[in-house]
């Protein structure tokens, strides 16, 4: 068994990942808002969203994965919706 400074070590390593990762994606949300603006398309879109809370839910082993697969997600498409509409109030505040 590992001890607890060495999986501490392996959590931080895997939280610098994840921050990064969600960086990446939370600019790619922000071309997605510059797409959905310039296509006159709403922020959200249930109908994908539902889609990709099941289709990232069902990588988990288990019902307890799954779940946290989807609080997970969740999560992560809200700060993608916010960010999505702050872009386009700035984008809306410099065409005004």
């Amino acid at each position: 068994m590992r001890d607890l400074t060495q999986l501490r070590r392996e959590l931080d390593q895997l939280d610098r990942e994840l921050a990064s990762l969600a960086l990446r994606r939370m600019a790619v949300a922000e071309e997605v808002a510059a797409y959905k603006q310039a296509h006159s398309l709403p922020i959200l879109d249930a109908a994908r969203e539902a889609e990709v809370l099941r289709s990232r839910a069902a990588l988990g082993g288990n019902p307890v994965e799954e779940e946290e697969l989807k609080q997970l997600f969740t999560l992560l498409m809200r700060l993608s919706r916010q960010r999505q509409a702050t872009v386009m109030e700035r984008a809306g505040e410099r065409h005004a």
